[in-house]
Parts: C-alpha cells; sequence; structure tokens
C-alpha cells in the first residue's frame, strides 16, 4: 500500500470524530448558542465508552453511555447560559476544562491499557477498485456517520425542525413572538451537541484508537469547533472540511512511512497548523461569512 492509498483509506476513519462533534456543534451554533467545551465533553464520552468496552459492556452499550454522558455535561452549560443568562465563552470554556478533568479522573485507573475494536465492513465490489478501493472498507460507525450528515443536511434544508431551530438563531425575538420557544430548542440542540461531541469522543476511544490515554482527543473538539467555520455552518462543507482533516492528519504517518526525514513533531501539528491557515483563508471573506453566519450566535435570549 503506497502513502495515497494509505492516506484514501484511513481518511474516513480519521475524520469521524471530527465529523460528529462538529455536526453536533453546526446544530449548536445554529440555534444561536456557541458551546467551547466540545473538547471536554469528547474526552468526557471517550472515558465512559472505554470503560464500558473494557468491562465487556459492548460498543453499542459504550456509545449509549457516552451519549447519556456528553448530554448530561452539555446541559450543565445550557443551564448555565440559558437559565442564567451567563457568558457562553466562558461558560464553554469551563465546562471543557471541566470534562478533561473528569476523564482524566475516571480514567487513571486505565492508563495505557487496550480494548478490541469493532470490524470492518467492506462494500462489495467497490472494495476492490485499485487505489480508492479502501475507502469502502469501513467499520459500521463511519457508515452510520454518513447517513447522520445526510439526515443533518436534510434536516436543516427541507424539514420545519430545521427551519424552526435557523429561527430560533437568527431572529430569537421574532421566533419567540411567533410562538416557539427560544429556551426549550436551543436546550435541545446543545442536548443534541452534547450527545455528538460523545459519540465522537467515544469513536475515538473504542475504534479508532481501541485505548485509553489521559489527552487523547489531543485537541479534536478545538479543530471540530474550527470546522463549523471552516464549513460555514453547511453541512456538506463541513463534511469535505472533516475529510481534509482526517487525511492531513494521516499525511504524517504516511510521510514518515516512505522515510521522509521530517520531525515528528512537525508532522504531529500539521492538523494545527492547517487550522490556523483555513481560518485566516475562511475569515477574510467577510461576504461569505455574513451569507451564512447566525445573525444572533453567542447573544443571550431576553423576553
Amino acid at each position: 500500500m503506497n502513502a495515497i492509498e494509505f492516506i484514501l483509506a484511513g481518511m474516513l476513519a480519521a475524520a469521524t470524530p471530527f465529523l460528529l462533534a462538529a455536526l453536533g456543534e453546526l446544530v449548536v451554533e445554529r440555534a444561536g448558542v456557541l458551546n467551547l467545551g466540545v473538547e471536554g465533553l469528547m474526552a468526557f464520552g471517550a472515558v465512559i465508552a472505554f470503560i464500558v468496552v473494557y468491562h465487556g459492556g459492548g460498543h453499542f452499550l459504550a456509545f449509549l453511555a457516552a451519549g447519556i454522558g456528553g448530554i448530561l455535561l452539555s446541559l450543565v452549560f445550557a443551564g448555565i447560559i440559558l437559565g442564567f443568562n451567563a457568558n457562553q465563552v466562558a461558560t464553554g470554556l469551563a465546562i471543557g476544562i471541566f470534562g478533561q478533568g473528569l476523564s482524566a479522573l475516571f480514567g487513571k485507573s486505565y492508563e495505557s491499557l487496550t480494548i478490541k475494536a469493532l470490524p470492518k465492513i467492506a462494500i462489495p465490489g467497490l472494495s476492490d477498485i485499485p487505489v480508492i478501493g479502501g475507502l469502502f472498507i469501513q467499520d459500521i460507525v463511519v457508515w452510520l456517520s454518513l447517513l447522520v450528515t445526510l439526515a443533518i443536511w436534510a434536516t436543516f434544508a427541507y424539514s420545519k425542525i430545521g427551519l424552526v431551530i435557523r429561527a430560533v438563531g437568527e431572529n430569537p425575538k421574532a421566533a419567540h413572538a411567533i410562538g416557539y420557544s427560544v429556551i426549550a430548542v436551543r436546550f435541545t440542540a446543545v442536548a443534541f451537541g452534547g450527545m455528538m461531541a460523545g459519540f465522537a469522543g467515544a469513536y475515538a476511544s473504542t475504534i479508532y484508537t481501541p485505548l485509553w490515554a489521559d489527552g487523547m482527543i489531543a485537541g479534536r473538539g478545538w479543530i471540530a469547533i474550527a470546522l463549523v467555520v471552516f464549513g460555514t455552518w453547511l453541512t456538506g462543507r463541513i463534511f469535505l472540511g472533516a475529510c481534509l482533516f482526517g487525511a492531513v492528519s494521516l499525511m504524517g504517518l504516511a510521510a514518515q512511512a516512505t522515510g521522509l526525514d521530517v520531525p515528528s513533531q512537525l508532522l504531529s501539528c500539521l492538523p494545527y497548523l492547517v487550522t490556523i491557515i483555513v481560518l485566516g483563508i475562511i475569515s477574510a471573506d467577510r461576504r461569505l461569512l455574513k451569507l451564512n453566519g447566525v445573525a444572533s450566535l453567542g447573544e443571550p435570549f431576553e423576553r
């Protein structure tokens, strides 16, 4: 397997933690809430899922537990910012730090332990195509994440629920005036975002790298938040961005395998370097941000 085949084969799996967390944050931000605690939510979901699988609970139960854990922690965030109109940036950072602290506490006795990952599922015929065949050999969670991406895109494009979420994010006072509960919609959106972050963490710790190590999320939550801006709050662009970051995260391993004399530290920082560059390019296009941005993002709602 050459470097290109290696990157293509692993790209979707590497992209899945970014994608799941970013899709959840997309829904949260579309409702007008900025949650910067995604990193902590992912770490909390990761340790819960690992513990469940390690003790024989199975991956389904692990993802369920991680999703519930993400919901509960995100509802603490929602209760503070929606119930007391607290600053969303400060509260999100606090919840993120709290989630990472809990993950370190719960995972201390599981350091460096490993578990068995899920098997991969190949699509007959497509998986045999030269060079790109590896794209069609993925685990069940990767395939489900693609369906979730389509479902969220369809929800915002065609459903009343998506329209209500967007209305709450764009003009919460107008949405309230026509009878929609802004607080209830935002609570639900934040809970969904927490669940998706929990799923993302569960995938990272039980399937993508089936072991537990403190700090294993390693900035993926921050990249997921950046992906929402990178994708200008559009589902399809977020998916493409997740694939890009997934591919970039594998380039270091591919470069080392080909014998390139590049410091491993430099290769490890590639995803974050790309994040900075891409955000700089996107931020320079004010028209694009204004066209697709959320008008009331981060602003508290007062009746």
